[in-house]
């Protein structure tokens, strides 16, 4: 049996519930974007990227090639500092 789709969905309210039950609540658009935003780990790709990379695991083995080929950068030692002064 193949499950309903949203648009096939009875959008009635059960006999139970009270429109006026609901007046007092408003629904604030995007009140928790911000947290969210920040409190994620989630970064959205743009179109052009994503038809490039099927799933999370191409990406991460992308970005991890990359790292391996970056030049290490020298840590500025103490001796290192003296030495220009």
């Amino acid at each position: 049996m193949r499950k309903k789709g949203f648009s096939e969905l009875d959008d009635d309210l059960r006999p139970e519930y009270r429109p006026e039950d609901f007046a007092g609540l408003k629904a604030e658009r995007g009140k928790y974007t911000d947290m969210l935003r920040r409190n994620s780990n989630i970064v959205r790709l743009a179109p052009d990227v994503h038809k490039v990379f099927p799933n999370e695991d191409a990406v991460n083995a992308a970005l991890r090639g990359l790292i391996a080929k970056r030049r290490p950068r020298r840590a500025k030692s103490a001796g290192a500092k003296r030495a220009a002064r």
